[in-house]
């Protein structure tokens, strides 16, 4: 299958659909962590209870003013409106805090049929929320395609089965081996849809 025959396309959400402007080093300096960090992984591991608020008040600080300053990545809310037309379903799993989560969609007008985040499944790379969206689907999910601009986003991918798609950056090129295919804009994907004339992979 290639891209642009996929029957459901799944979504990360921070630098994919939408451009939050996100500094992730900026927030392990503000934790206290060394850059690069996995925050999630790193959080489960606190035992101090009065360190584990401290952080996790600064982490939910951090997502809120993400989920405010956000837009749409170039091209993807035309690709979701194609989509739609076309009764492909769509959705997205992030991993951010729900609330962070729905003030972006509410505020941007984005509207997909599932929305899964932290607070619904486990966080990303367990495949489960993947796994969960094939299933109410009712579709296998090697006929599905999951896009996100991280590792974990791919690595989510491959742990379902699901083919993984990155979204590149001028950051996020040294992940090319790990995805599937690889997408420079959505115009190319809405534009496969659209003709449904599907893009090499690689």
């Amino acid at each position: 299958m290639q891209l642009g025959e996929h029957r459901g396309v799944i979504f990360d959400l921070d630098g994919t659909l939408v451009d939050s402007r996100l500094d992730f080093s900026q927030l392990c300096q503000q934790l206290g962590w060394p850059a690069g960090t996995p925050i999630l992984e790193q959080l489960a591991t606190m035992t101090d209870r009065h360190e584990y608020q401290r952080a996790l008040g600064v982490i939910e600080q951090f997502e809120l003013a993400g989920a405010a300053a956000a837009e749409w990545m170039p091209g993807a809310a035309d690709l979701l409106a194609l989509l739609q037309q076309q009764q492909i379903p769509t959705a997205i799993l992030t991993r951010n805090m729900r609330s962070a989560t729905w003030h972006c969609l509410d505020r941007l007008g984005i509207a997909v049929d599932i929305v899964l985040t932290r607070e619904d499944a486990p966080a990303k790379p367990d495949p489960t929320g993947l796994l969960q969206i094939a299933s109410v689907w009712q579709l296998p999910p090697a006929e599905l395609i999951f896009i996100g601009d991280f590792h974990f986003d791919l690595a989510t991918a491959r742990a379902a089965g699901m083919p993984g798609c990155l979204y590149l950056n001028d950051q996020n090129g040294h992940y090319r081996a790990q995805a599937d295919f690889v997408l420079p804009h959505f115009d190319e994907l809405r534009l496969c849809y659209q003709l449904r004339m599907p893009l090499t992979s690689g």
